[in-house]
């Protein structure tokens, strides 16, 4: 059985939620990052990051949110959360599952830190152009590739109910609002919520 490092009120919401949403039975364990316990020389073994969230996968361990969400998609199929090899969808599953942390993420810490850069530098380009990349996509919906929920709608819903909604770190626009909604509204999303705030 797959094992889930996680910690109360961090990042492991997304991989809690990807669990969730594969129906597939997971251990989870915990790993108090407000105790110290991601220091420990037997988690670092697992994500020598230290860091939540990890898995470990018999012998295989895997820490990264969007590199888990790849993973899991892959190793449980019949969840159907990434198009298969050969599907049209999947140049767009793979890009919107890294462009959570390769754009989203750092045009929320630029936005929060108000870090001046220049956009040919940074490797996102700039927050607005970030955001107006994302709300053009998201006005299509329901999901990211349309009809059909993917692993990357977690990553970059992740992404955004915590930049938008909990920390207010972006602003919100319709297209994000109704995202979100839609994303709020899971049944997976609602038991990972309620695992992660503790």
């Amino acid at each position: 059985m797959m094992k889930l490092y996680w910690s109360p009120r961090s990042r492991s919401f997304s991989a809690l939620w990807l669990m969730e949403e594969t129906g597939e039975p997971y251990e989870r364990v915990l790993t108090d990052i407000s105790k110290g316990a991601q220091k420990t020389a037997e988690y670092l073994a697992i994500n020598p990051m230290g860091k939540v969230p990890a898995i470990k996968d018999g012998e295989a361990t895997l820490a990264e949110a969007a590199a888990i969400c790849a993973y899991v998609a892959e190793r449980y199929p019949q969840a159907k959360l990434a198009p298969t090899v050969g599907d049209p969808q999947r140049a767009k599953y793979l890009y919107w599952l890294f462009f959570g942390p390769g754009c989203v993420e750092p045009a929320m810490v630029q936005a929060a830190t108000k870090i001046e850069m220049n956009p040919v530098a940074a490797g996102w380009g700039d927050v607005q152009r970030v955001l107006d990349v994302l709300d053009a996509a998201l006005q299509k919906g329901p999901w990211l590739l349309g009809d059909n929920f993917s692993a990357a709608d977690i990553v970059i819903g992740s992404g955004l109910n915590f930049a938008v909604r909990l920390f207010k770190m972006l602003p919100a626009r319709p297209s994000f609002d109704r995202y979100l909604d839609a994303c709020a509204a899971r049944p997976a999303f609602q038991r990972a919520g309620a695992l992660v705030m503790g």
